[in-house]
């Protein structure tokens, strides 16, 4: 180090920081290095210039001793004197380029040992300023490992159980971005996780306490042996999946939903703060929500899944849909949506069993007592009862078995809403000869179908809408709208039993009409045309339909396949979007729009950005310009965590006009039009750590489609785009299987009738060859 020549500013000095002069192959900078401030812990600022081929080591070394300071060096550190971001090898030619001010502090190993031992003392004034610092530098790897291992998990976790205010508040936040590592908290106990619930469903806990709360469930539901990196150890094929010893992923829905169940009400206020007029705090709950069904299992699912439609979390996400200050919580409800697509799936696929399962029995009787109607013997005497509600037989299992337990709530659903009309309707029918009567319980599993149908509840994988779907999250009216129409139509046209076929046509040709343009479509128009519109008018309107419509694809078996057709396109799609990050991309570093929260100033016009091989990563490098990247991540100095992401909000940012584009530290315009080719990747709570513009619209669908698969929360699609290529896979697909059919001249019927069973168990499966 030695001094060099200018004018310095008083109270200041200067210096320059390079290597020693003796034989190295390290090479020397050639260019002229920026200048950095540096102040030092007693407030003189020192002028540096940092040769960028150093080591922060080498850099903070020469520092000390200029300074002659008599500590070791290692006690010691380089932070961003704005953001307090530590200096690290990675980004310190970063900090030189940008020329900022810098500051030297105590090392991490020292800074974490003394806000462990303020933690001790449990001074409210002393507590609450470590814990400020705490939540702050504990992402950092050095500092994390030291303040583990001087126990400074147990004593955060004891403040936690004991503070509240905001004392609490900051220890929670530090909880919070501790658990972003994946390592070190793996001792966090039971006791614990209920006293986050406790405080979650407080009603005396304030806001800035209930979000970093509401955000350490949500990490601990998603800590699930199953998201375990790397092999798994060996369990039986029933048991789940154990973690290896010291992994954090040991805990899952289970331990938490345990938790829950202890503290009355707590999953109900996590629904009700759904209505909170904090933004944030219905992000952190909505994102709750999204990770228990995520990762429910198998055991708790019937549980969990009706206790969440007790507390009406639909008609809540309903309302958020039709409020006008929703954009930061898109992506959430999106992922709502595409989460209650899997549950309707997996309720459409489970049989209904009232033998073995009790809420199907109960849910039986419940019909069977609205109906008011007596059981009776048929002249063989066979018992007639199911039929007289308009099965086609006695055998339950059968009749629900295309529709599973989904039909069966829908047909409860239709009766609980009015059973004095119910009753009437089936008196009605009975009343008709047998051939005019209209099979209520028929029609609705077939207004089941139709709805599934329409909504593609194919894949349980993700759904395909990129947009708000209101009608469908209102399932069940919709559903009992649709049977009102069924059955009004089969009493204006005078049908009989041989008709049921024709009406079920005339329900689908309703359904098409009356969902359409669902995310702008009011409530009150869909009542208006299932309930008030003319038997003849629908009549016309599907003869028009059957004109210009293949009546083939109406089969059931070709509807099937197209099912299995549309479940294998989505995931080639979604492996095609992942494949484009591995590869990466060069964005426009655009800038956001202030309602976007605070964001990561760039250091270039161009940023190039590509995915890991482990899914854990986004790489980046900033530039001036465009250049030839290298395969790797050698080229890609920077990297933003996937766990970090949130969101990935569209739509968010403008591209940098000229005079910006080569002085990035200007204050950017009032008036920025954002581009449709932007995209923000959020966080709950740090604002957004990149905000890009894509080259075109492919490559936008691409990545803000791929990052939103990658999340382990969502599943949604984005763009029309990903939901386009879907759609037309399938229709390919579908038409090179059946061209092969119709080539082999193969009859399709239009539905399948399994064979008796065997008559005995004489017989074995001979070895395939």
């Amino acid at each position: 180090m030695s001094t060099t020549n200018g004018s310095i500013a008083p109270g200041a000095s200067r210096t320059t920081l390079a290597p020693p002069a003796t034989n190295t192959t390290r090479p020397r900078s050639t260019g002229l290095i920026p200048t950095n401030n540096v102040t030092t812990k007693e407030g003189v600022t020192v002028r540096t210039r940092i040769d960028p081929t150093l080591t922060v080591d080498d850099v903070v070394r020469q520092l000390c001793v200029n300074l002659k300071v008599t500590e070791p060096s290692s006690n010691f550190a380089l932070r961003d004197k704005d953001t307090d971001e530590l200096v690290v090898n990675e980004n310190l030619r970063k900090k030189i380029k940008n020329k900022a001010n810098l500051k030297l502090v105590n090392s991490p190993n020292i800074e974490a040992a003394e806000i462990v031992q303020k933690l001790l003392v449990r001074d409210e004034r002393t507590c609450k300023m470590a814990l400020w610092s705490l939540k702050k530098f504990i992402r950092e790897e050095k500092f994390a490992q030291e303040f583990l291992s001087h126990g400074g998990l147990a004593e955060l976790a004891q403040i936690i159980c004991t503070e509240h205010g905001n004392t609490l508040a900051y220890a929670l936040e530090a909880m919070h971005n501790l658990m972003d590592l994946d390592y070190g908290w793996s001792t966090l106990d039971n006791t614990f996780v209920f006293k986050v619930v406790q405080i979650l469903s407080s009603p005396n806990s304030l806001i800035n306490v209930c979000r970093p709360a509401t955000a350490i469930l949500k990490k601990l539901v998603e800590a699930d042996p199953m998201n375990a990196p790397g092999p798994l150890i060996a369990s039986s094929s029933r048991a789940p999946p154990v973690a290896p010893p010291g992994s954090v992923y040991r805990y899952g829905f289970q331990i938490v939903f345990q938790q829950m169940r202890r503290e009355k009400g707590s999953l109900e206020t996590v629904v009700n703060r759904l209505g909170s007029a904090d933004t944030a705090m219905i992000l952190h709950s909505m994102m709750l929500i999204n990770s228990l069904l995520s990762h429910v299992n198998d055991t708790e699912w019937d549980e969990f899944i009706s206790e969440l439609e007790r507390l009406n979390v639909r008609k809540a996400v309903i309302r958020l849909m039709s409020s006008h200050n929703i954009d930061d919580l898109t992506s959430s409800i999106l992922d709502f949506q595409a989460n209650i697509v899997r549950v309707t799936y997996r309720k459409k696929s489970t049989l209904v069993e009232p033998e073995v399962e009790p809420l199907h029995e109960s849910a039986l009787e419940y019909i069977w007592h609205c109906s008011k109607v007596q059981e009776e013997r048929d002249s063989d005497g066979a018992v007639l009862k199911w039929q007289k509600l308009g099965f086609s037989s006695e055998n339950l299992v059968h009749e629900f078995q295309e529709v599973g337990e989904l039909g069966l709530d829908c047909l409860r659903n239709f009766v609980a809403d009015d059973p004095d009309l119910f009753s009437k309707v089936i008196l009605e029918q009975l009343s008709r000869p047998v051939d005019r009567r209209c099979p209520i319980a028929r029609a609705s599993n077939e207004i089941v179908e139709l709805l599934a149908e329409h909504w593609m509840i194919f894949a349980p994988a993700y759904s395909t809408s990129t947009t708000y779907q209101p009608f469908f999250l209102n399932f069940y009216r919709v559903h009992a709208l649709a049977t009102q129409f069924f059955l009004r139509m089969w009493n204006e046209s005078g049908s009989a039993a041989g008709d049921f076929s024709r009406i079920v046509a005339l329900a689908r040709s309703q359904v098409k009409v009356a969902l359409q343009r669902e995310n702008m479509k009011p409530w009150h128009e869909v009542e208006h045309d299932f309930l008030d519109c003319e038997y003849r008018a629908v009549r016309d309107r599907q003869m028009q339909e059957l004109e210009a419509e293949d009546d083939l694809l109406s089969k059931v078996p070709v509807r099937n396949l197209k099912e299995k057709i549309t479940r294998e396109s989505a995931e080639f799609v979604r492996q095609q979007r992942i494949q484009c990050l591995f590869q990466g991309a060069w964005f426009v570093n655009g800038i956001p729009t202030p309602a976007n929260g605070p964001s990561r100033r760039p250091n270039g016009h161009w940023r190039f950005i590509r995915l890991d091989n482990g899914l854990k990563y986004l790489h980046y490098v900033d530039s001036a310009v465009q250049f030839a990247v290298r395969n790797g991540l050698e080229d890609l100095p920077e990297r933003i965590e996937i766990a970090a992401i949130t969101q990935i909000a569209t739509g968010t940012c403008a591209s940098p006009p000229n005079n910006l584009r080569d002085h990035l530290d200007l204050s950017p315009p009032s008036n920025l039009t954002p581009s449709p080719l932007s995209f923000s990747l959020l966080t709950a709570t740090e604002g957004s750590l990149a905000d890009q513009i894509a080259s075109d619209q492919l490559r936008w669908a691409d990545w803000t489609d791929g990052l939103n698969m990658l999340r382990r929360d969502s599943g949604h699609v984005t763009s029309d785009e990903t939901a386009g290529y879907i759609k037309a896979l399938t229709e390919i697909g579908l038409k090179i299987k059946l061209l092969d059919l119709s080539g082999e001249k193969v009859d399709i019927p239009s539905g399948l009738v399994a064979g008796p069973p065997p008559s005995n168990t004489d017989f074995f499966f001979s070895d395939l060859i």
